[in-house]
C-alpha cells in the first residue's frame, strides 16, 4: 500500500515545482483522495497550508506560483497599483513598502498562508467598464507561463491614483507621476474612457498638465467622463483635494 500510494505522490510532485501550492482539486485529478492526501500529511510527504491547499514540505513557498492559484479562487485577480508599477520598473525611489497591492472583482479575504509569507493587501475595486466581461491591460507577467496577471503600466497608474484620498498618499502619487513619462497615451486614453471614477480622470488629467509629460498632452479632456464642469473636492488626510476639470 505504500508503494503505491508514494507511487501516485511521486507522479504529482515530478509536475509540481517546489514552493508551488495544489488544491484537492489538482490531487483529485492525479487520482489522490482526500483521505490519501491526508495519509500523506502524515506521513511528512506533503505539508497542509489549510483547508484544501498542500504543498511540498522541502521548499518554502514561492510568491508566483501562489498568486497564480488565487487567481483561480479569486475573480479578477491580479497585481495592480504601485506594486505593479514598481515590477515595471517605474519608482521614485526604493520602496519602503514591501506589500503585494491586489486586485479583483469580488470581497475576498487573503489566506493566512499567503500572507504569512509574502505581506499583501486585497482591495475589491471594479474601475473600468469593461471589467466586468474581462480585465483590460492586465495579462501574465513578462509573458510567463502560470504567471501571475499583473497590470500594464497604465492601468498600474490609474489603479494608484484611484487609491489617492484613501489610502494612498497624494506628494507619493505625484512623486511617482514623475517617472511615468514613458506611458502609451493610446492605452491610457483607451482606459480612462471607461474609467467609473471621475476623481481618477481628473487627477489624472491635472498631474498631466502639472509636470507637462508627454502623455497628457496627447489626452483629450473633452472625450473622458471628467464630470461637469464644477470643481471636484475631497477632504484627505493631506488636506482639501480639489482637481478641476
Amino acid at each position: 500500500m505504500t508503494t503505491i500510494t508514494r507511487s501516485k505522490l511521486n507522479n504529482l510532485l515530478t509536475q509540481v515545482p517546489g514552493g508551488t501550492p495544489v488544491t484537492s482539486d489538482d490531487l483529485a485529478l492525479e487520482g489522490i483522495s482526500a483521505d490519501l492526501a491526508v495519509h500523506y500529511v502524515r506521513a511528512g510527504w506533503l505539508k497542509r497550508l489549510a483547508r484544501g491547499v498542500y504543498a511540498r514540505p522541502d521548499a518554502p513557498l514561492q510568491r508566483d506560483p501562489c498568486l497564480w492559484l488565487l487567481q483561480r479562487q479569486i475573480p479578477g485577480l491580479h497585481v495592480g497599483g504601485k506594486t505593479a508599477l514598481d515590477w515595471h520598473g517605474v519608482r521614485h525611489y526604493v520602496s519602503q513598502d514591501p506589500k503585494l497591492h491586489l486586485y479583483g472583482l469580488k470581497s475576498a479575504k487573503l489566506p493566512e498562508w499567503f500572507t504569512a509569507s509574502f505581506p499583501a493587501e486585497y482591495h475589491r475595486k471594479q474601475l473600468f467598464n469593461s471589467d466586468a466581461t474581462g480585465m483590460k491591460h492586465a495579462r501574465p507577467f513578462e509573458g510567463r507561463a502560470h504567471g501571475p496577471n499583473v497590470s500594464a503600466p497604465e492601468r498600474a497608474f490609474l489603479e494608484l491614483l484611484s487609491e489617492v484620498g484613501v489610502r494612498q498618499p497624494l506628494s507619493e502619487a505625484r512623486e511617482l507621476a514623475e517617472s511615468t513619462y514613458s506611458l502609451r497615451a493610446s492605452v491610457l486614453g483607451e482606459l480612462l474612457q471607461e474609467c467609473t471614477s471621475v476623481k481618477t480622470v481628473r487627477l489624472c488629467l491635472q498631474l498631466g498638465r502639472d509636470l507637462s509629460l508627454p502623455w497628457g498632452k496627447k489626452l483629450d479632456p473633452a472625450r473622458l467622463p471628467a464630470g461637469g464642469a464644477r470643481r471636484w473636492v475631497s477632504q484627505t488626510n493631506e488636506g482639501l483635494l480639489v482637481l478641476k476639470k
